[in-house]
């Protein structure tokens, strides 16, 4: 019985041992030449970089609306009128009181040349007159303050409810940072922007015109230009970023403030690159590795990579054009073990 063991059709010392190992079936990929980038992606809402918040400059009741929202106005249209019967009245007190000094005036400049007028009493009906001109131009100023006028060309993205015909508004004297207390918003959709805030590990990465490209959620299947427009020099301490602000380009008018943008910022462009799919790199620590086929035996390939975009890696060193690297299968390979493509 042990002697039969050890024989295999009928030759002596034919065992298991000597039967080839199975080959292992793969699927392979070949490398390719394409351009790589090196894309820093991110995500920020749009909004428009030319953005007026319109404050009341004078106290009065609104007497006429002339503007609702969605509205298009061009820079210095009117948008709403208050009463001015009170600044009516000023400013034709000043005019008077201005017309007097300047008939006064006259008269003693005539008298000042004869020597019957003191230098004094000439210098001070002159700053009278100036003083008077003065206060005249300031009530004119705030009359004009009674028609809100649009400061920038642009659409009314709000008009709060305050801004009804009969309701007394008042100036507030500081600077409005929101739209909560505005009378109206005026946004240019011409001059749309996508704020990012970038980690500060990138900075030495991202420049100013740099190629972006954009897609909305709002605007499925289609895709935006973009150029990076601005590189915030400092870093926020307290989340360890810093901004890069991004221009669009919108040529058909499809996109609105508030939108939420997806961006990709082209930092690096290799128009002939070698690349390989990433499922082909192999699992573990150290440095990179594929296995290639070479007639029917796996050879194991140490890499250096370059860049990475998607599903594809830049190959700078390890591997030739010609070689395919295994992408389905090499978790079971070991160097020199039979594969089957």
């Amino acid at each position: 019985a042990l002697a039969g063991c050890g024989q295999a059709d009928g030759k002596p010392g034919a065992g298991a041992a000597d039967t080839p190992a199975p080959s292992i079936p793969v699927e392979v990929s070949q490398p390719r030449r394409a351009e790589m980038l090196a894309v820093y992606t991110g995500t920020g809402p749009l909004e428009a970089e030319r953005q007026a918040f319109i404050m009341p400059k004078v106290r009065g009741e609104i007497r006429a609306v002339l503007v609702e929202e969605g509205a298009r106005v061009r820079e210095g249209q009117v948008l709403a009128r208050l009463d001015g019967d009170q600044l009516r009245l000023e400013v034709a007190q000043a005019e008077a009181i201005m017309r007097r000094l300047e008939r006064d005036y006259t008269r003693n400049l005539e008298l000042q040349k004869k020597g019957l007028v003191s230098a004094t009493a000439f210098e001070n009906l002159k700053y009278e007159l100036e003083s008077a001109r003065a206060t005249w131009e300031l009530t004119r100023l705030q009359l004009s303050y009674t028609e809100i006028r649009a400061p920038i060309a642009g659409t009314v993205t709000q008009r709060t409810d305050i801004v009804k015909v009969g309701n007394t508004v008042v100036p507030t004297g500081g600077v409005i940072q929101n739209s909560d207390s505005a009378l109206f918003t005026i946004e240019d959709f011409s001059s749309l922007v996508v704020r990012v805030s970038v980690p500060e590990r990138e900075i030495g990465r991202l420049s100013t015109g740099q190629p972006v490209e954009l897609g909305f959620d709002a605007v499925p299947g289609q895709r935006f230009a973009g150029e990076v427009a601005l590189i915030r020099p400092a870093v926020d301490a307290s989340t360890a970023t810093f901004q890069a602000r991004i221009r669009v380009a919108d040529p058909e008018g499809l996109l609105r403030p508030g939108m939420f943008a997806r961006v990709a910022i082209v930092y690096e462009r290799k128009p002939d690159a070698l690349q390989i799919p990433r499922a082909a790199l192999l699992d573990g620590d150290g440095p990179p590795k594929v296995f290639v086929v070479e007639g029917d035996r796996a050879a194991e390939r140490t890499l250096e990579l370059g860049l990475a975009n998607g599903g594809w890696v830049e190959v700078l060193n390890g591997l030739d054009d010609g070689e395919a690297v295994v992408v389905v299968g090499q978790g079971a390979l070991r160097t020199g073990s039979a594969g089957r493509v």
